[in-house]
């Protein structure tokens, strides 16, 4: 919630205060690039410690108390410093969170949790654009106190990440230092199966753009800004009320199947996006755009998870997470100029082929641990 409080009117809070597109664009890309390199660096830290919960509440922390700093001065070089620490915050808490939820599961109930955080999740990212939406309009441009109050859900979840107890796991003496650029080490010491899904994961994320080029198609093609804001808080919302059930049922039904038929769904969303249409079919393609996502991002990390042992669970999964930031630094980047070279349909269609590709390399997949118990 605090910070999807915040995205929303991030580019035009910069924008006010004398950011340039080329400076908005160079701030996040360094911000992602640290929250990437950092989910590695703290997982490997994590299971080398045994530690899972201080990683989660300073994590939170950080992310919280930074937020109202972006608030406080307009130079460049500390809006460049706070909004890296937000994301430092992300680095240092997803691979040790991550491996909480997968290490309070058993391997029939992964999908079930992981899904119930993103509805959880998700339900912030819907509720925090629209508390946005409201205090903008009762006061326009007063930017500045967004971000203070953004402070408040930030430290609700760090009250609720004191509440973690700590399970005692054996330290693992270090052989090594760990370097902050190792997000690749974990690749060469991982399973065949770890390596075969999270290459299948990887290459969908490169064809997978950033959310905001569907949100542009849709500015394109004429709707006004409030309906365009209206629409992906309403995709949040989708995505949060179908994620924990089809959590369930992937359980049931198995995981791999459910990751497919959330890239068929993304595929018909992309064939879909490559036309014009009115608010309508914006509203149709949005709700298939939620399913997919509730059937496929918490289901990723799940069937992950079945691929690594506890001792590195955290390494295993910040790992993967840092290299699907820089895939999907690569997707947007690759996806803007796709679109400025060519138009926006060329772009989607592409974006669709290429994840038809990838559902051909998931189906000829022969898995060892799915938990699929159709093949069961």
């Amino acid at each position: 919630m605090a910070s999807e409080m915040l995205y929303p009117i991030m580019p035009i809070y910069l924008k006010s205060i004398g950011f340039s597109i080329v400076l908005i664009g160079l701030l996040e890309g360094l911000a992602e690039a640290t929250a990437g390199l950092s989910k590695s660096y703290f997982g490997k830290h994590s299971d080398r410690l045994g530690r899972r919960v201080p990683f989660v509440q300073v994590g939170y922390a950080l992310s919280a108390f930074s937020k109202p700093l972006l608030a406080v001065f307009t130079f460049p070089i500390w809006i460049f410093f706070v909004r890296t620490l937000d994301r430092l915050g992300k680095g240092i808490r997803t691979g040790a969170r991550d491996a909480i939820l997968a290490e309070e599961s058993t391997p029939e109930t992964k999908a079930t949790v992981f899904g119930f955080h993103r509805s959880m999740d998700t339900f912030g990212a819907m509720l925090g654009p629209a508390m946005a939406l409201v205090y903008l309009y009762f006061y326009p441009q007063q930017y500045k106190m967004l971000f203070i109050l953004a402070l408040f859900p930030g430290i609700i979840a760090l009250i609720a990440s004191l509440l973690l107890k700590e399970k005692v796991k054996t330290k693992i003496n270090p052989t090594q230092p760990i370097s902050f650029f190792s997000i690749f080490s974990y690749w060469k010491t991982s399973s065949i199966e770890y390596r075969k899904w999270s290459i299948g994961f990887l290459a969908f994320t490169v064809f997978n753009s950033s959310d905001i080029f569907l949100l542009l198609k849709a500015k394109q093609s004429g709707l006004e800004d409030s309906w365009i804001i209206g629409i992906y808080i309403f995709y949040n919302f989708i995505y949060a009320l179908f994620s924990y059930p089809i959590g369930m049922l992937a359980d049931k039904i198995g995981l791999r199947y459910t990751y497919l038929f959330g890239l068929s769904l993304f595929v018909l969303v992309y064939i879909g996006m490559a036309f014009e249409g009115n608010y309508w079919w914006y509203i149709f393609l949005f709700v298939l755009y939620g399913i997919y996502a509730a059937a496929t991002e918490g289901i990723s990390k799940a069937l992950l998870s079945l691929q690594a042992s506890k001792a590195d669970m955290a390494n295993a999964l910040g790992s993967f997470s840092g290299l699907q930031s820089i895939a999907a630094l690569i997707s947007s980047s690759f996806a803007g100029l796709i679109w400025y070279s060519c138009n926006a349909s060329v772009s989607f269609i592409i974006s669709a082929i290429g994840a038809f590709c990838v559902i051909i390399y998931f189906i000829s997949m022969h898995p060892k641990i799915d938990h699929d118990p159709i093949n069961q």
